[in-house]
């Protein structure tokens, strides 16, 4: 049997697709780019400060973008079918969920926002700015759940520009509101990491505006309304219940771990860490952007195909993604490395033990970021998209829970190991996870068509 797509229509659609979506990606990320250059120019305890009121957001982001793929799990194998009226249903199921999330985390960061911060670290000097940025964060948490489920909805039938749109938007206005509000100019007063927390609220709500316009009058796809998403769902909760449920769960597993691990940084003592981690993370989310993107636009085509019924074509198109994920992996790795070279030129406000704890973080990533290109995308763009939900969230829960935490806890705390150590324990999965998604994938026991006949009657 081939392992490569030999018509160049895949090609085309993967490129059509991954495109927008990378860009997308890039831009937003450019955003926190923008954000963590110009609060790291206050200093470490700014950019601490940001980044630990992030942990909470970063957690919101991670499960509501699993609610999202939950609902695009399900409404891409009925698009694969051309059957709209289902995909609204889902719709609304998701929607209904990522708003209680949002509301959820909304309370803990702008009534509870000093115990949330004490959660992550015990540094002063972090949580002071940290009260600062996130309470006007917070604010925006439920524009942003809406935002991300109206995008999702279009990226289920394929359509990913609007994507696009609104991130380059969200870059205009938060990059613009950064430089007059951190800094004071055109008269603004200088507000510090305040002015950052303002800038993104406001590109919050202006991306839910543009998403809502778009959806509501320009869209000819779904012509989804108000009322769409507020039809009871009949049999299709059951199946969401059945198939989005472990996903939205491997969210909440994902997101917690995030969180933990941002915590156990944070206890380490040391605010060079904990703004060293953050730039370290940004570097590696920008340079890991387009294989990501790869795979958001592989889940949307396996997806489709499993629903066309076509099972021989999604075994050849998995074959075919994993040699794409290895070699932009690599790719991807070189440039994490050689990134090394120039954060202190970019970040010039961090001292030189921040700088070279960043290094040190980059090295480990350059490593595990080759497992991530491949098992991660392997995982979620392939075998969950394909209908095998379950296996993706316990796999995570065992890694998480049973390896990667508890190494990291015992070096770090029992043995005080030096922070990139526990950083690499705390990666470690990325590459324990390669052997698992190797086997899992190229046995194609995770094909499953999960569409119903009449399931909207």
């Amino acid at each position: 049997m081939a392992v490569l797509v030999r018509d160049r229509s895949f090609y085309r659609t993967l490129a059509a697709l991954a495109v927008p979506i990378a860009l997308k990606n890039l831009i937003t990320l450019s955003v926190g780019l923008a954000d963590n250059v110009m609060v790291g120019s206050l200093g470490d305890a700014s950019l601490g400060g940001v980044y630990m009121a992030n942990q909470l957001t970063n957690l919101l982001q991670t499960i509501v973008a699993d609610v999202a793929t939950a609902t695009a799990i399900l409404s891409t194998q009925y698009w694969g079918k051309r059957d709209v009226e289902p995909i609204k249903r889902i719709v609304g199921i998701g929607l209904k969920i990522a708003m209680v999330l949002g509301l959820a985390a909304f309370v803990m960061g702008f009534f509870f926002t000093e115990t949330t911060l004490r959660l992550y670290t015990p540094e002063e000097a972090v949580i002071a700015e940290g009260m600062r940025y996130l309470p006007v964060i917070s604010v925006g948490f439920l524009f942003f759940c809406a935002t991300e489920m109206l995008v999702a909805s279009m990226r289920c039938v394929e359509s990913v520009r609007i994507g696009l749109i609104l991130s380059i938007s969200t870059f205009v206005i938060n990059v613009g509101l950064n430089w007059v509000l951190i800094f004071g100019h055109l008269g603004a007063p200088a507000m510090g990491v305040r002015g950052a927390a303002v800038a993104t609220l406001t590109a919050r709500i202006s991306e839910f505006v543009i998403i809502s316009v778009y959806v509501r009058f320009i869209d000819k796809k779904l012509r989804m309304r108000l009322r769409d998403l507020f039809k009871r769902p009949g049999v299709l909760l059951r199946d969401y219940a059945r198939y989005g449920l472990p996903v939205i769960a491997g969210g909440v597993i994902w997101g917690l771990n995030m969180n933990v691990q941002g915590a156990i940084i944070g206890h380490l003592g040391s605010e060079a860490a904990i703004s060293a981690i953050s730039v370290a993370n940004t570097v590696f989310s920008i340079l890991t952007v387009l294989v990501f993107g790869v795979s958001a636009a592989a889940a949307i085509i396996i997806g489709k195909t499993v629903g066309e019924g076509d099972v021989e074509r999604v075994k050849l198109y998995a074959k075919t993604l994993q040699i794409i994920f290895l070699c932009m992996g690599a790719v991807s790795s070189a440039l994490i490395f050689a990134s090394r070279q120039v954060v202190g030129l970019i970040w010039s406000g961090l001292d030189a033990e921040s700088i070279e704890m960043v290094k040190l973080f980059l090295l480990v990533l350059t490593v595990t970021g080759f497992g991530s290109s491949y098992q991660a995308c392997t995982l979620t763009g392939i075998v969950r998209a394909g209908g095998a939900t379950h296996f993706v969230f316990l796999n995570d829960t065992f890694w998480v829970w049973c390896v990667v935490i508890p190494s990291a806890c015992i070096a770090a705390f029992v043995f005080h190991a030096h922070p990139a150590v526990v950083f690499a324990l705390l990666k470690g999965d990325q590459i324990y996870k390669c052997a698992v998604a190797f086997i899992k994938t190229n046995r194609f026991k995770w094909i499953k068509p999960l569409t119903r006949e009449n399931a909207a009657a």
